[in-house]
Order: structure tokens, then sequence, then C-alpha cells
């Protein structure tokens, strides 16, 4: 496929278009996987994660600054809250990063989440392999932020940030939504707020209780004050500490595995859902339907009887 070669060889528009693709399933999408495949595993994947408000994109804009210094090429996927009319992200990735537009190294996109949970858009695996096919050395993904559990960065990232800010019971709320078994980083952003050394306290005790032996990654703490570049140098050698870790403990491998076996369940997930409904399309489809709202036939029966098809 010519678009493929064409972002192979470095074309900008090409990448483009082909996410575009990507987002919106086109027939081509498993031709496109085939031919960038080979290229891909060489890229690092930041996830950054945590609540509204936290300065997630303030934070992703300073390390994208810090990786272009050390001669980094960047790639930012934004991933936003869907416009409920057209689908597409309500928060344009012209609005985030301007400072980085005509910088050949950086490359911006955003991507609406289009009603999937999980902080995530379908396509953001798709479109991490496109950028790491296409050249890019570390790949940040910032999820939408939209107080879901937004779990799913586990299943993307090898290194996963959480951004946390003080004055809002963040403590409590990563307890509850399970944040704390994902993080392999904290963030304690705005950490110019009098509650930050408490919030900071709070996770210091939190991750003394979980358990873990003298192999186990410690999960690091930085304070930062993204929009003043205060600690984000500090940042970025904890993720290259955790970079380290994963290939030295082998747990890069076992990531790596689990992503790709995640890779090949989401696919088949999304298959079976299109062929189930378009099986409800059809008559034999409709009358399966009429025999469920007559009460003649129990879903589990409807779905044996689907699956056999």
């Amino acid at each position: 496929m010519k678009l493929v070669h064409d972002m192979l060889a470095g074309h900008r528009l090409s990448l483009a278009r082909l996410i575009s693709k990507v987002e919106n399933r086109d027939s081509d999408l498993s031709l496109i996987m085939g031919q960038i495949y080979p290229y891909t595993g060489k890229a690092e994947v930041w996830g950054i994660t945590g609540p509204p408000g936290a300065g997630k994109s303030s934070l992703v804009d300073r390390l994208a600054v810090h990786l272009r210094a050390e001669g980094k090429k960047v790639a930012i996927i934004a991933v936003d809250p869907s416009s409920p009319f057209s689908g597409g992200a309500i928060l344009g990735d012209r609005i985030r990063m301007q400072q980085h537009f005509g910088d050949p190294g950086v490359f911006i996109r955003s991507l609406g989440t289009r009603g999937k949970h999980g902080g995530l858009s379908r396509a953001t695996n798709e479109v991490v392999l496109l950028l790491d096919a296409a050249g890019f050395d570390v790949i940040l993904v910032e999820t939408a932020g939209v107080g879901q559990t937004e779990l799913e960065i586990l299943r993307l990232a090898q290194t996963v940030i959480v951004v946390l800010v003080p004055e809002s019971g963040d403590s409590i709320q990563v307890m509850k939504a399970g944040l704390m078994e994902i993080a392999d980083v904290f963030a304690v952003n705005k950490c110019d707020r009098p509650e930050a050394d408490q919030l900071v306290r709070e996770l210091v005790t939190m991750i003394g209780m979980s358990a873990h032996d003298e192999k186990s990654w410690i999960v690091p703490i930085q304070k930062t004050q993204a929009l003043h570049d205060l600690g984000i140098e500090n940042l970025r050698r904890a993720i290259g500490d955790h970079q380290q870790y994963l290939t030295q403990s082998g747990h890069r491998e076992m990531r790596a595995r689990e992503f790709l076996k995640n890779d090949v369940i989401h696919i088949l997930s999304e298959r079976l859902n299109q062929t189930v409904l378009q099986a409800f399309e059809t008559s034999s489809g409709q009358e399966l339907l009429d025999q469920l709202f007559k009460r003649k036939m129990d879903p589990y029966r409807a779905a044996d009887i689907i699956s056999a098809v």
C-alpha cells in the first residue's frame, strides 16, 4: 500500500491519513496492520493518566520538551471525550501544546474515545503501532481523564504515570479507582499548593503497605509543577529508571507478551460484536429477536444459536 510505504519513508501526511483510516475502522485495517507490524516493537510507550484537572496535558507538554532536548522523536496521543454528535474528539490537538507545531520531531494527534470506557479510544492500540512503525522513540498516551477507572492504559503502556493534585481527596480516589495497582510512577502535580506534602505522605504510606520484595519495583513519587517546568527532570529520570527495571527484570518481555494476547482478544471481540450485530439484521435474526421478545426463548439460548452459525 502506497500510504504505508510513504509513512515508512517519513511522510507525515500519510501517517495522518493512516491514523484516520484506523479511527474509522476502514476496510483496509487488517492490510495496514499487516504491512506495518514488522516495523514495530521499538518505541517506549508511556501512559499518562489521572483525574480531570490534574494537569496531564501540561505535564505531557513538558516531558516532550525534555525528550526533544535528548534528541528523541516524540509522538503524543491525547485521548479526549468524544463529541456526542460527530464522534470526534471535543478538544482538538491544535488547542494543545502549540509550541511543538512545526517541530518535525514531534507528532500530536487527538483521538475521541467514541464511547469506549477505560479512558482510551478503541483505535489507540493500532495508532500506537503506526507511530512505532513510523520511527518515534517515545509515544506518550494521555487518557481522557473523565473520572472513569482508566485501567485500559495498563494494557497498552510499558510505564504508567499517574498524575494527582492536592486539595481534591485524590489519595482516596486512587484507592477506590484501583489506580494504585497500575501506577509505575506517581506525579504529584501543582506541588506549590499547601496540601501537596500531605498527599505525598499518604502515597508513601499506601506504597509502604503494598506487598513487595527486594526485586519489586517501588513506585516513586515525584513532585512537579508542570507550568513552571519544576520537577520534570526528576520525573523523567524516574520513568527512565522504570524502563531500565523492565529490561533488567524481564518484565518488558512479559508485558509485551501480555499486550499481544490482549490485542488478539480485542480484535476477536470487535469482530464478534460486528458479526452479532449483522446477524440481528437478517430475517432469521429478526425472528430470533421476536422469540426473545415473546419470552419463547431466553438470551442464553439465542447466544448459543448465533455463536453456532
